[in-house]
């Protein structure tokens, strides 16, 4: 009979418990036990309403914002840091790639994909420098899909 023991650091609190007054502190990067967290931004509730339900039924953990401004505050509020941004080009409060560009240095290791209707080669290249995939407007869900997997 071999006789296994584990090692436990006494100033940690139970697997599966919190502190008192603490949250309880999820794991990160263990995509086998908790799903992706994905950001939806897109000011028209229709595109937000359908990317984030296609995202939902692949498992991932969708949160939604209608502009740069909720975000942004998701972003930088959350305990679990995204690992997927989907967004719109164009919002109500900024219309240019600076929440991309924001994004990017906020979540260096996310993927980001720009979904827009205004593709511009120059638009397009400078998305690209950011490490973004860009969805033309309009664009089939299986072309979402294809692109997150």
């Amino acid at each position: 009979m071999k006789l296994v023991t584990r090692a436990v650091d006494a100033n940690l609190p139970a697997k599966g418990s919190a502190t008192r007054g603490e949250p309880l502190r999820i794991p990160q990067g263990d995509a086998d036990f908790f799903p992706r967290h994905v950001l939806v931004v897109d000011d028209e509730p229709l595109i937000r309403w359908s990317v984030s339900e296609t995202l939902s039924e692949l498992g991932y953990d969708v949160e939604q914002a209608s502009d740069a401004e909720a975000a942004l505050r998701l972003v930088t509020t959350t305990a679990r840091p995204f690992s997927l941004v989907v967004l719109d080009l164009r919002l109500p409060d900024m219309n240019d790639l600076s929440l991309l560009g924001t994004l990017r240095q906020l979540l260096p290791t996310a993927a980001l994909i720009l979904m827009t209707a205004f593709g511009t080669a120059e638009v397009v290249a400078h998305a690209q420098a950011l490490g973004a995939t860009i969805l033309n407007k309009p664009f089939e869900l299986d072309d979402l899909r294809r692109a997150v997997s």
